[in-house]
């Protein structure tokens, strides 16, 4: 649940904060106060886009803050056993009074940290030139990871929103996401067969198409193997005869050397030399030491022997080294020979014999996707065809369950505007394929379709105005009033089957009036009982069924850099007495006026009393309303709201 949000330096708005109820909160106020700020920070918070325009003139930056509150583990429990028992699959995600779980992992991959009180504090900041920032849980985190935690756990339905919803490719989404995991599932299996599809077929069109471009390359690929292949250099050989040419050019030259190292060790190998050599030298030190009575001197006795071992070692070494040593012209002439093959090859191929060696390999992987065979044509056709049958069976599964999702869906939203002053219309949603060719032509149910990214289906909302009236796309066949009722329907009937625990509706009541309005509140009244819902309204109707009231006032000019200054607002909570003033001023334009105000009591007592009226109905076991999406649920729901908000 988002308890809390605060706003700083965002457009009119200098500094508000804003307490939400675990219900419903309506946001009013005058045109031009500042009421759309409200959602503008929520969707920077979910992070949407920064704009440095919406940065208040004068202000460094504009700062967006939510407190969120996590559910409790013992009502996490609850629910989680509550959802268990009616099948619900978001069971194990997330409970309505509190975060998503999902969100919560989401936040603690990303470090962030609890608030003393155990809430989660995710903030954005935008500066005056255009940087923005992202926190969560006191830590800096990516935009994406602090859009991913707080979309888990809230949603904003505005008009920006409603109108997309006329597009075609909007319609399609909506109603997978009305269907869930119906249509998610399969889909996510179709996209996955999709894409091998789609690239077996382009790596047939491409091996077909060219032949014989590849041919010949393939024939340059045969013939770079085949040379390397004669040479048959080995991993490191090239520096290894190096080395080996060095010491058979220079053999005289190091034999002199060894042999005078060998000297100075051992002595000359004859015996005749006249100078002293070390190993002697070595013995001659150790007899003195031993015929010394000074234990200081003895004792240095086994460190000269450790010394005279390794002069031995030396010599011996020394000497093995000279019987090796030969000068073998054959030889010397055989590695430059090799060394000339080698470098033929790395003047070709590669900079040394390990770049030849890793070239030969990647020339044979080549070589495997070179091959224009009829073999390899018909393993690649089988196999493009045996993909092109389970997409086939993938996208059936899909049309099935958007068309089952779809009945569903249009009889809810006809539900919906029925109390919304529109009963004799009704909606569908109607499902059908694209029919076509191309690269994307696929055969379903012997019938050649196009096999989009998100399956074969065209999805269209349809709208029947009466009784007899042709069904029409819903933006031909609406009035503007009617367009607005029909998008609100759609929204509501959405959040009923969000699992989002905040929903955010921002003047989705526009060109709505009358008894309309009232329906419309009643509506957000209801799935208040199932979610946390904001609304920013100007409909009193709708106002009049809050469970906490705030006003956005426009308040005097701030002067800013010498100039006349700005419009500052603020947010207040209004009380009772309050409420009614409002409301009067939302229904006449005017407080003062007498009549104003007893209507405004009276829609106030109205909303009460139809609320009452509801959680007795619904404690009675009543037939569950349109937006009653499951009486049990929605029972625990509020209750477990009641005991927190108590």
């Amino acid at each position: 649940m988002l308890a809390e949000l605060r706003i700083q330096g965002l457009g009119v708005i200098e500094d508000a904060t804003l307490d939400l109820h675990p219900g419903l909160t309506v946001v009013t106020g005058e045109t031009g106060a500042g009421k759309t700020m409200v959602v503008t920070g929520l969707h920077l918070l979910g992070g949407g886009r920064a704009d440095s325009s919406r940065v208040r003139r004068g202000a460094s930056r504009a700062m967006v803050e939510g407190r969120f509150l996590l559910p409790p583990s013992e009502e996490a429990e609850e629910a989680e056993e509550a959802e268990a028992e009616d099948d619900t699959a978001d069971a194990e995600d997330a409970d309505d009074a509190g975060v998503p779980r999902s969100a919560l992992r989401l936040a603690a991959d990303a470090g962030a940290a609890l608030d003393d009180d155990g809430s989660l504090i995710a903030a954005r900041t935008v500066s005056a030139d255009g940087r923005s920032r992202a926190h969560l849980g006191g830590r800096s985190v990516p935009m994406a990871v602090l859009g991913d935690v707080t979309n888990a756990a809230l949603a904003v339905h505005g008009q920006h929103e409603a109108l997309r919803l006329l597009r075609a490719a909007e319609q399609r989404a909506v109603l997978d996401r009305f269907a869930g995991a119906a249509v998610a599932e399969p889909l996510a299996a179709y996209r996955r067969t999709r894409a091998a599809w789609r690239r077996a077929v382009a790596e047939l069109a491409r091996r077909r198409d060219q032949a014989r471009e590849m041919t010949r390359e393939a024939d340059m690929l045969r013939h770079g193997l085949t040379e390397i292949e004669a040479v048959d250099p080995q991993p490191g050989e090239d520096a290894e005869l190096v080395a080996e040419a060095r010491r058979l050019a220079d053999a005289d030259e190091l034999r002199a050397t060894a042999s005078a190292a060998l000297a100075a060790l051992a002595g000359p190998p004859d015996g005749t030399g006249e100078d002293p050599d070390a190993v002697g030298l070595l013995g001659e030190a150790r007899r003195r030491l031993q015929g010394s009575d000074d234990p200081a001197l003895a004792g240095l006795d086994p460190r000269l022997a450790e010394a005279a071992a390794l002069l031995g070692d030396a010599a011996a070494e020394l000497t093995d080294y000279l019987e090796r040593l030969e000068a073998d012209p054959q030889r010397l002439e055989h590695v430059l020979e090799r060394q000339a093959a080698l470098k033929g090859l790395t003047r070709k191929y590669a900079a040394d014999v390990d770049g030849v060696l890793a070239w030969a390999e990647s020339a044979r992987a080549q070589l495997e996707g070179l091959d224009t065979s009829d073999e390899a044509l018909a393993a690649l056709a089988a196999e493009a065809d045996t993909l092109a049958g389970e997409l086939a069976g993938h996208a059936t599964t899909v049309s099935a369950a958007r068309r089952e999702a779809a009945e569903r869906f249009g009889a809810a939203v006809t539900a919906e505007l029925d109390g919304l002053a529109m009963g004799a219309a009704s909606v569908q949603m109607a499902v059908g394929v694209r029919d076509g060719g191309g690269q994307d032509a696929l055969v379903v149910d012997g019938r050649t379709v196009v096999a989009g990214p998100d399956g074969v289906d065209e999805v269209e909302l349809l709208l029947t105005a009466h009784a007899g009236a042709p069904a029409l796309p819903v933006h031909k066949g609406a009035s503007g009033g009617e367009l607005s009722r029909v998008m609100l329907a759609v929204e509501v009937v959405l959040a009923g089957a969000d699992t989002t625990p905040t929903l955010v509706f921002d003047e989705v009541d526009a060109g709505v009036g009358g008894r309309a309005a009232v329906e419309v509140g009643r509506r957000l009244a209801r799935l208040a009982a199932t979610h946390q819902v904001v609304v920013v309204t100007h409909l009193a109707q709708v106002a009049a069924y809050a469970d906490r009231h705030l006003v956005v006032d426009k308040g005097g000019l701030q002067a800013v850099d010498g100039t006349d200054g700005v419009t500052r607002s603020a947010v207040r909570l209004l009380d009772d007495g309050e409420r009614v003033v409002e409301l009067a001023r939302m229904l006449a334009g005017t407080e003062e006026t007498e009549t104003g105000r007893a209507h405004a009591e009276e829609l106030i007592a109205a909303a009460a009393a139809e609320r009452t009226a509801a959680a007795d109905d619904t404690g009675a076991g009543a037939a569950p309303t349109p937006i009653d999406r499951g009486a049990a649920t929605t029972r625990r729901s509020g209750t477990r709201r009641s005991r927190r908000a108590g």
